[in-house]
């Protein structure tokens, strides 16, 4: 059995966030939520909530069983961008930059290892 969390419109740029995603995927669950706590890049506290909350809905999902955390493994951990909101930033000699801040959708699905 599997359960799976998604976060949406996460404010940063997806090549930044998949470099914290990456690290976690195929991991147990525990070594993974103690290398996220750990990691110091931004990314690595919302995949962090995100993980928790996969488990969170494994444990919802199987309500009538007995659930033991320690057997569950991140089979699917990844990121696919979200919107752009594109702003403009003033040039030298009236011309204009322009910017875009790109955002991101993370999703983690948990199994256990049967």
């Amino acid at each position: 059995m599997e359960a799976r969390a998604v976060c949406k419109n996460v404010r940063s740029s997806p090549r930044k966030m998949r470099l914290v995603v990456d690290q976690i995927r195929g991991k147990k669950v525990e070594e993974a939520l103690n290398l996220l706590h750990f990691n110091p890049k931004h990314g690595s506290k919302v995949v962090e909530k995100v993980l928790r909350s996969a488990i969170s809905n494994f444990v919802n999902k199987s309500e009538g069983s007995r659930v033991q955390t320690e057997g569950l493994v991140v089979i699917t951990a990844f990121v696919d961008a979200g919107p752009v909101v594109k702003r403009v930033q003033p040039a030298p000699m009236g011309r204009a930059y322009r910017k875009r801040k790109r955002s991101n959708h993370v999703t983690v699905i948990v199994s256990d290892i049967n």
